[in-house]
């Protein structure tokens, strides 16, 4: 296995990105990779082999963002529309006034829908469809069984489409979608 200081240089970006792939704030995003690092300092001998560095290291960052939640569980903790707004921006420089209006109201609708999601499936449909990794991928990179993955993308789906559907009465969004 790589020394820390190799690890980090290495991984941190990507540890970086997949807690802002989980919905943490760049904020606390910066804070956590730190505790990630610190983490596998501590247990570094755990580590078999078994799966690759960075799986290892974005299963430890997933359970550092789980007890981070289950902590602000009595606070509001939206920072979520702010990353997917990230993932979803528009990157035409030249875009239309209307086109950049529409953009944000798909963006907003996006963050709503995702938010009646649970975290395991905003992770499982941020890395499936913004990251654009295979179920096998996905499985590899959450440490997760393939079904796991499937069926967890699944309940989201199903999430999503019964949420969007509640929502499809704005006329502007039916027309995005449209096309």
């Amino acid at each position: 296995m790589s020394s820390i200081e190799e690890l980090y240089v290495k991984y941190n970006h990507d540890v970086f990105h997949f807690l802002i792939y989980m919905g943490v704030s760049q904020e606390q995003a910066e804070d956590l990779v730190q505790e990630v690092f610190m983490r596998v300092l501590k247990t570094k001998s755990s580590f078999k082999g078994q799966s690759s560095e960075k799986t290892w290291l974005c299963t430890i960052a997933k359970n550092i963002a789980l007890d981070y939640f289950r902590k602000q569980k009595g606070t509001q903790v939206n920072n979520f529309y702010t990353n997917i707004s990230f993932f979803t921006e528009m990157k035409d420089n030249s875009a239309l006034p209307e086109e950049i209006t529409m953009q944000k109201e798909v963006s907003d609708w996006i963050n709503d829908s995702l938010q009646n999601c649970t975290v395991d499936q905003r992770m499982v449909i941020l890395i499936r469809y913004i990251h654009e990794m295979s179920i096998v991928e996905t499985a590899s990179y959450l440490g997760w069984t393939e079904s796991k993955v499937k069926i967890t993308q699944h309940r989201a789906l199903k999430a999503l489409r019964k949420t969007m559907q509640m929502g499809v009465n704005n006329n502007r969004l039916q027309q995005v979608l449209s096309t």
